[in-house]
């Protein structure tokens, strides 16, 4: 019962949907096989931050003064300034530099990227919204003591594992769809999806706000 519950409750939040399209429009000069290697090193920075944020998340968010609604703030501006590069993307990382070698241009390949682990990982699967849900999860059962800590645990991995093979599976999946649309429509999904990733850092931003709002207001003078 517990799988499916973490289940219900993170999968809206992960939405791989989102990440492919993401991973759509940064990977569009990669190799094949770069692009496989993201996917599977964005599946595995999934599991270890779902894991992480269970076991250690409390802890390094108490040690450093870190709250919910700061988090979620601060993962709304990283969305927010990825959605910017993406709808506003600079030519000279766009487009191949050349070089003149004698009578013949060397054309300079751009650099290889990691999208893996950001944005991929963090904050497009396991963003502001999955980690706090996560960690206000281990909070609750540290408080309580339900379930025993062998089903906590063992509910959490086969949660967090699945949701990496979803998340692998889509990713990996793009490559049909990537071929589909082609180059254009690749850049096509990149502004639209720049423009998303705006709002949505945005939304998280309000949210954080808001939360804070709703916390220290009781405590405000009457």
């Amino acid at each position: 019962m517990w799988f499916f519950l973490g289940l219900v409750l993170l999968i809206p939040l992960t939405n791989p949907l989102t990440s492919v399209a993401l991973f759509l429009s940064l990977s569009g000069d990669m190799s094949l096989e770069e692009r496989h290697r993201q996917s599977k090193m964005a599946s595995i920075y999934v599991f270890m931050i779902l894991v992480l944020s269970f076991v250690g998340g409390e802890v390094v968010m108490n040690t450093f003064g870190i709250s919910i609604p700061g988090l979620r703030i601060a993962g709304g501006l990283i969305v927010a300034y990825i959605g910017f590069r993406m709808l506003f993307p600079d030519p000279a990382a766009v487009q191949a530099e050349t070089q003149k070698t004698g009578d013949e241009p060397k054309v300079i390949k751009p650099v290889s990227r990691n999208i893996a682990f950001v944005p991929l990982a963090m904050p497009s699967t396991a963003g502001p919204g999955t980690i706090a849900m996560v960690i206000s999860g281990a909070s609750s059962w540290h408080q309580s003591g339900a379930p025993s800590p062998w089903i906590a645990y063992t509910a959490l991995i086969v949660t967090s594992l699945i949701l990496s093979l979803v998340l692998w599976i889509s990713l990996r999946s793009s490559d049909v769809i990537m071929k589909a649309i082609g180059k254009e429509g690749i850049e096509a999904v990149s502004r639209v999806m720049g423009f998303l990733l705006v709002c949505m850092g945005v939304q998280f931003v309000i949210n954080g706000v808001l939360e804070i709002v709703r916390t220290y207001q009781p405590m405000l003078p009457h």
